[in-house]
């Protein structure tokens, strides 16, 4: 009862304001930051990945919390979660953004096929999302890192583009926000032998309100496939400054 009535009384208190960024795509965005090879997380947490009063979370029963690493804990159940970029985003942007809900939904291994709609993926994302404004607040943006799944077939890395271009078109066209924006991740790991395809297809894909930050060079772990814990802060930095550059101008100074 009274973890319950504590996740109510967060969302009161978060509701009139509360902006609201959907996380998504495989692996790296869930976070495997700090997991090792025995799929243990080390439990280290960055500063820049505290919580704070002001960020909360979606779980997977649909209730606000205090958002805390690791956020994916509840959602990609099948595979162990460390740090993402989540927590630094949100701690990067609440200066400017005010109250932020985040609205996990990554799951590892997820190839972009099966975040079409009508596909459980896409699907849960899109209710997890409407549900997340039923108590008040706006979606600002949806966060996607996604891909490395589509690196070792030619049909899917070829396929890459077209299908990341009508999950856009689709996601705005069910939350009800045409230009809703949406930051991409272009991978840095996978397979090596269409990586360069996808990296590529994600790059192109010139939509209005869709940006890219590349992951290419940032740390990755002894698997050559996941971020490490430092190259999740970078990258949970470099998601917000393209969020506040693009989507979240600084106010203009009263002359």
């Amino acid at each position: 009862m009274g973890i319950a009535s504590s996740k109510q009384s967060a969302e009161t208190e978060t509701s009139p304001s509360k902006q609201i960024f959907i996380l998504s795509g495989q692996s790296n965005m869930a976070g495997r930051g700090g997991v090792d090879r025995h799929k243990k997380w080390d439990g280290v947490v960055p500063p820049e990945c505290n919580p704070d009063s002001s960020i909360f979370r979606l779980d997977a029963q649909l209730q606000w919390e205090s958002a805390k690493e690791p956020l994916h804990a509840d959602i990609d159940t099948k595979k162990t979660c460390g740090v993402g970029p989540g927590m630094v985003f949100a701690n990067a942007v609440r200066k400017r953004v005010g109250v932020i809900g985040l609205v996990p939904c990554a799951v590892g291994g997820t190839a972009i096929r099966e975040w079409a709609r009508g596909m459980p993926l896409y699907e849960n994302m899109v209710n997890r999302a409407k549900e997340a404004v039923k108590s008040g607040g706006e979606i600002k943006a949806l966060l996607w890192y996604q891909g490395e799944s589509d690196t070792s077939k030619y049909d899917d890395a070829k396929l890459y583009k077209a299908n990341m271009e009508k999950l856009i078109q689709n996601v705005r066209q069910d939350l009800g926000s045409p230009s809703l924006p949406i930051i991409q991740v272009v991978i840095a790991s996978g397979d090596s032998k269409y990586l360069e395809r996808v990296r590529e297809a994600q790059k192109e894909i010139d939509i209005p309100n869709v940006v890219c930050v590349d992951a290419k060079g940032l740390p990755l772990q002894e698997d050559h496939l996941h971020l490490t814990t430092a190259a999740q802060v970078k990258l949970g930095q470099m998601l917000a400054d393209a969020y506040l550059a693009n989507f979240e101008p600084a106010p203009q100074a009263s002359s």
